[in-house]
């Protein structure tokens, strides 16, 4: 997660952390470590979405690494929240609320950076579908990097890096592709971790584009610097791996992600359905049935 912030800015002071998402204590363990201020860090038992401990911060950096495919973040209760700019997130995944919370929170030229399950990048849910393509229509993203898998210990979801720039002074009308999905080392069987030299790498080449420094190109299989028009044409899909010139993955399809995502649909569909049985059921017990006449000969 934290390498992400050396891609973002090399201007660690000016890292402003604003929300511990429920796990204050080991967040600001992991802050210490690294010099990085913690007090700013806010926790609350109801989470991000009802309980907002910045709601009037307007941030010039944010880092998150939320959680995937959270299909418990109380979204029902938030169908209206003024942070839906661009379309209203479904119940069933937090995804989309996430990326619009970051954006909420952004100062006019502020930058986002942050981790989210890769099936984020080509969701054809409707609503979520909505959200990306307004996102991006809005010039919105920056740069959207394919990690490779195994980086995280609690989950085999494969995962991405969006970073979101708002009120572009350069690259306007453009996002920047990265395909990493081969960088790394393997340290056992079922952990990667990323060198430094692999972050370098990554980080100087968004550097060097976002700057329109000369000295950067497109590298057929890595990276490539892509205008909205042309991710227009591909339906809003947000895949590096498109761009670059690299084959689909294999994996693309991801069992534990799919699962899931269909059983919080599920989940949903079950409340839905205990809802209507009790509207049903209210209505039928106000029906009025009438009384049979007793014949009055007898």
């Amino acid at each position: 997660m934290f390498s992400a912030l050396n891609i973002l800015t090399t201007r660690w002071a000016a890292f402003f952390l604003w929300c511990g998402w429920g796990v204050c204590v080991y967040l600001c363990r992991n802050l210490a470590i690294r010099s990085i201020d913690s007090s700013q860090v806010k926790w609350n038992s109801e989470g991000s979405f009802l309980n907002d401990a910045h709601k009037d911060l307007k941030a010039d950096f944010v880092m998150a690494n939320p959680p995937f495919n959270d299909s418990d973040w109380s979204g029902d209760l938030l169908r209206k929240d003024v942070r839906w700019k661009y379309g209203v997130p479904p119940v069933s995944n937090a995804n989309y609320a996430w990326i619009q919370h970051f954006i909420f929170h952004l100062a006019p030229h502020g930058k986002a950076g942050f981790v989210l399950a890769k099936g984020a990048l080509t969701t054809k849910q409707t609503a979520e579908y909505e959200i990306r393509k307004n996102i991006i229509e809005d010039d919105l993203i920056d740069c959207i990097v394919n990690l490779p898998s195994k980086l995280f210990l609690n989950t085999q979801i494969p995962a991405s890096l969006w970073f979101i720039r708002k009120n572009k002074t350069t690259r306007k009308g453009e996002i920047l592709f990265i395909d990493a999905r081969d960088m790394g080392k393997l340290i056992n069987r079922r952990t990667r971790v990323l060198t430094e030299e692999d972050i370098k790498k990554i980080a100087d080449t968004y550097h060097k584009w976002q700057k329109g420094d000369e000295t950067y190109e497109d590298i057929k299989g890595f990276c490539k610097s892509v205008k909205i028009e042309d991710v227009r044409e591909l339906d809003y899909v947000l895949t590096p791996g498109r761009y670059v010139g690299l084959p689909e993955e294999d994996d693309d399809f991801d069992f534990e992600e799919r699962f899931t995502k269909l059983k919080a649909e599920f989940m949903e569909q079950l409340k839905e359905e205990e809802r209507l049985n009790k509207l049903i059921l209210e209505s039928l017990e106000r029906i009025e049935i009438p009384q049979k006449e007793q014949d009055s000969e007898a």
